[in-house]
């Protein structure tokens, strides 16, 4: 694994394991807070239920208490007193659902307004259906001195089991039970919204921090992008840097090289020449006559001849010493005629000079060269081109080198990309590159141009800065 995935897997895991654990974390406190909240709630809305039920009631014995105690004193009517208290009772009531109900203590019924046909029945045994005897319960609370009691009964608006919380009261000389309730429906719903609410709020917290924990995986993605754009940015940088100080070291091998064979062993070359030919002479000149030394060293003139014309050849090409002595105007010449001479293609070289023209630095007048050279040899080589141009434009903000030939042209694409053609074509690119120019292509067939462009404060700045990188 690279270092760089290294690093972002560092960074990148803790993270995640930061934010996992604050979610468990937030999720149990948040639900424990939750249960809190409804447990408190019911608590507390339990508390107000049971403080109006008992409320309810008191109103309730207060309504009849004139009856109740008026019976105490007149036993013959008090008979009549409770049938009259029955009724005062079935008439109150509070809301559809909230109503009063009346048994003995042996759980008859004696007035149920919401359920008449009740009335009379003996419920004592009646249960529920968890099994739960429900009167023996009311009457259980109600023999205490009065209590509250949930159970299960039917809801009069809806005609379905729900669950009830009830208080009730005795009324020992009467022998009654009497009581009300209200269904925990509401409650339940009540409870029921305020934790679907909480269930909401926590959901909406897990997503706050999955959102950020997504912005953080951006930014750390972010961050790992601009990095890597920075070193690629970086090293692109200083790989250009190295290929322009090769190119620059390569150039100052050729020179080395062209000064050796010209200054030595061009040199030695011309003495060995010089020697052959008085060693001729003197046989020519001498009474005795040697055909055959004669003739080696008139063979072994020419071919020395020859040598010399070979090692000055190629002591032009490594490096052209009008290059550095006048400059590449006067070397392209040199270069267009000597090409046009070996090959017998017709290569015409025009210079433009604008006013104010800048000079030009030695990087730009090597590279400007080197793809004239490179351009001129392909034509020679594989163009099969009768005439070719070249055309070199300085100005003051930029210089600019043409070369066009009427050969059968070729693919500039597939050159481009393929890895065992065009070779030539992107070393021209990589040094345009190094100085911040740029090589135009455009080939068909009698028909090629090559263009390459040299921006001079470019091509200033790319000197200064590889002058800094050596330093």
């Amino acid at each position: 694994m690279k270092l760089k995935a290294k690093i972002v897997l560092l960074a990148i895991v803790p993270f995640l394991a930061a934010i996992a654990s604050i979610e468990i974390g937030v999720r149990r406190e948040a639900t424990a807070l939750a249960e809190t909240q409804h447990a408190t709630t019911q608590a507390a809305y339990m508390a107000s239920k049971e403080i109006e039920l008992k409320h309810y009631v008191e109103l309730a014995t207060t309504a009849i208490a004139p009856l109740y105690d008026a019976g105490r004193d007149n036993a013959r009517d008090d008979a009549m007193l409770r049938t009259r208290a029955l009724d005062v009772l079935e008439k109150m009531d509070f809301g559809k659902d909230g109503y009063f109900f009346v048994y003995d203590v042996h759980g008859r019924s004696l007035m149920h307004p919401r359920e008449p046909d009740l009335v009379g029945r003996d419920l004592w045994a009646l249960r529920d259906p968890q099994g739960t005897p429900t009167i023996q319960q009311l009457l259980a609370a109600a023999s205490r001195g009065g209590g509250y009691v949930r159970y299960v009964w039917h809801r009069p608006s809806t005609g379905k089991l729900a669950s009830k919380l009830g208080y009730v009261v005795p009324l020992e000389r009467w022998g009654w039970m009497i009581g009300t309730g209200i269904y925990l429906d509401d409650v339940d719903a009540t409870l029921a919204q305020i934790d679907q609410g909480a269930a909401a709020n926590i959901d909406r917290t897990m997503q706050w921090i999955d959102g950020i924990a997504v912005a953080g995986l951006f930014v750390i993605a972010l961050c790992a992008l601009v990095l890597n754009v920075t070193e690629y940015r970086s090293a692109d940088a200083k790989l250009k840097r190295l290929a322009q100080q090769v190119v620059e070291s390569q150039e100052n091998e050729r020179a080395r090289l062209s000064r050796e064979l010209h200054d030595g062993i061009s040199q030695m070359m011309v003495s060995v020449k010089l020697l052959l030919e008085s060693a001729l002479a003197r046989f020519e000149r001498s009474d005795v006559r040697v055909p055959a030394a004669e003739a080696a060293l008139s063979t072994s003139l020419v071919r020395l001849g020859d040598t010399l014309r070979e090692v000055r050849r190629i002591s032009h090409a490594l490096r052209p010493s009008m290059l550095d002595d006048l400059g590449v105007a006067a070397a392209l010449e040199q270069l267009t005629r000597e090409l046009s001479d070996e090959s017998g293609i017709q290569i015409g070289f025009t210079q433009i000079a604008h006013t104010h023209a800048v000079s030009l630095p030695e990087a730009v007048n090597t590279a400007l060269f080197r793809i004239a050279q490179e351009a001129l040899t392909n034509i020679v080589r594989h163009a099969r081109a009768s005439s070719a141009a070249l055309s070199l434009e300085v100005s003051s903000d930029a210089v600019t080198l043409t070369i066009s030939d009427n050969g059968c042209g070729f693919d500039v694409a597939h050159a481009l990309i393929s890895p065992h053609a065009g070779v030539g074509l992107r070393n021209m690119r990589e040094r345009l590159d190094a100085l911040g120019g740029k090589l135009s292509l455009s080939s068909q067939a009698g028909h090629t141009i090559v263009t390459a462009r040299v921006p001079m404060v470019a091509s200033a700045l790319q000197s200064r800065a590889l002058q800094e990188t050596s330093l």
